[in-house]
């Protein structure tokens, strides 16, 4: 684990780059975003954004969006990958919704995590945007960037997200999730981190800085 001071000087620099950002996702709804997170995973966020923004205007409430047949919901979010699997699994929450929910986005992450295509990454991220409950998802951007700067070491999301949990103060979770994610594309990206450029240069112990 890294020092106190070298952490604290890593998560204020991340919080004066990226203070204002929010999730690229966008929504009007608890349940609107629900659908956009599940159909993030292994896509971009700008194509969940154009398919959700054909979708939406017809499709925005579990009764409506669940009244598709498999075949129907296939269609709509064709250009997604996984997008069968996908299809399958926010039918079948968009049923459970309405039977166990009374037609709302449940607001624990265990209640989350019982419907169809919800893990805890997803969860997360529902409770930390829409009930401002403190959470930290980890992506792939959050677990590589994490992983370089040296906050945490775990070899899987979960693990990560227990260690993140004890580098970062409990109020700024949430923010600090975004932060993460931002510089991920914006900065540290998988390939080519554009480490020149970066303003935790001097703080970062990333052995291979692309320099």
């Amino acid at each position: 684990m890294l020092r106190k001071a070298k952490r604290e000087a890593i998560l204020n620099i991340l919080h004066e780059t990226y203070k204002d950002t929010k999730t690229a996702l966008n929504y009007n709804s608890p349940f609107e975003l629900l659908v956009a997170v599940i159909l993030s995973a292994q896509c971009t966020d700008e194509r969940v954004n154009i398919i959700t923004a054909r979708m939406f205007p017809r499709l925005n409430t579990p009764e409506k969006m669940g009244a598709l047949t498999q075949e129907e919901m296939e269609k709509e979010i064709r250009d997604c990958g996984l997008y069968h699997a996908k299809a399958k699994n926010i039918l079948a929450t968009c049923h459970m919704l309405v039977e166990k929910f009374n037609s709302t986005v449940p607001d624990s992450i265990e209640e989350l995590m019982e419907l169809p295509g919800v893990g805890k990454k997803t969860a997360n991220v529902i409770v930390s945007i829409v009930y401002n409950i403190p959470a930290i998802a980890v992506d792939t951007h959050v677990f590589r960037v994490s992983h370089r700067l040296g906050l945490a070491k775990g070899a899987d999301p979960l693990a990560t997200e227990k260690e993140l949990q004890k580098a970062i103060p409990k109020e700024d979770w949430s923010d600090a999730h975004h932060w993460l994610i931002w510089h991920g594309r914006k900065i540290c990206k998988a390939r080519k981190p554009l480490c020149k450029e970066c303003p935790l240069l001097e703080v970062c112990g990333f052995k291979e800085k692309n320099l």
